[in-house]
């Protein structure tokens, strides 16, 4: 998981991207055919500004990009950086401290906690940078940045797009921001697994299982008492019937007499 992290934050962390587009004035000596825009990481684009002419005589105005999108791009690479480091300390333990890992139940516990919270963590800020990256290709679009122009207002002038941004590192940020949160997420699990909320269900689970198959076994020995007190009770009502036979027999034949 430490690559994906360094992927996220190195291609979020590290643009910068530059638009042109030309202000075509009647006055040609005015006209200024290539306007380079450069923006950058953290995406503070209203304190983005470039020089355009006024297309009256040499005037030049200062024209500068609207948005600030440095909240969600700044949460997106802290989560990133704190991730990569937390799973480079997390496979450190399991590397080289294994045994103290499994004895305390402590560890466990906590690792678990932690991988919760930046699964959740990694969803709210992926899903926010994706739409702040939007928002920013919108305010960087060519298109929209002419009608900040002045002089692009004015239909004798006109202004044109030379080239737009390439938005294919920071698209990857995007894709490798829900890839960490599937991968911390489908590692709650796993971290589950070793904690004692988990061995301790087993054991609970175990034992029942215990229970269950003991008194299965223990039928078998009931039965056979049940049916030795069963021979038992015949036998001595027969032998009360071989009595009473035996006194009755001389009986009626007194009688008889």
């Amino acid at each position: 998981m430490q690559f994906f992290a360094i992927f996220a934050f190195a291609t979020c962390g590290g643009y910068s991207g530059q638009l042109r587009v030309s202000v075509d004035c009647m006055e040609k000596a005015s006209s200024n055919l290539s306007i380079g825009i450069d923006f950058f990481y953290p995406f503070r684009l209203h304190q983005v500004s470039f020089e355009a002419p006024v297309c009256e005589g040499m005037r030049r105005e200062r024209v500068f990009l609207i948005g600030d999108y440095s909240s969600s791009a700044e949460f997106f690479v802290t989560i990133a950086v704190f991730a990569f480091l937390y799973s480079l300390m997390a496979t450190t333990v399991y590397i080289f401290f294994q045994n103290k890992y499994r004895e305390n139940s402590r560890g466990p516990l906590i690792d678990f906690v932690v991988t919760v919270v930046f699964s959740f963590m990694w969803l709210v800020s992926s899903s926010a940078w994706a739409k702040a990256l939007s928002d920013v290709k919108l305010a960087t679009d060519p298109d929209e940045v002419q009608l900040l122009i002045s002089a692009c207002k004015v239909q004798t002038n006109k202004c044109g797009s030379v080239h737009g941004p390439r938005w294919s590192g920071l698209n990857t940020s995007v894709v490798f921001g829900f890839l960490n949160f599937v991968l911390w997420a489908g590692n709650i699990w796993f971290v589950f697994k070793e904690t004692s909320w988990h061995k301790g269900a087993s054991r609970l689970a175990a034992g029942a299982s215990e229970k269950q198959a003991g008194t299965f076994n223990q039928q078998p020995y009931n039965q056979s008492s049940f049916d030795q007190a069963g021979n038992y009770s015949s036998q001595g009502n027969l032998g009360q019937l071989s009595e009473y036979s035996q006194v009755g027999g001389p009986t009626s034949y007194s009688n008889q007499m």
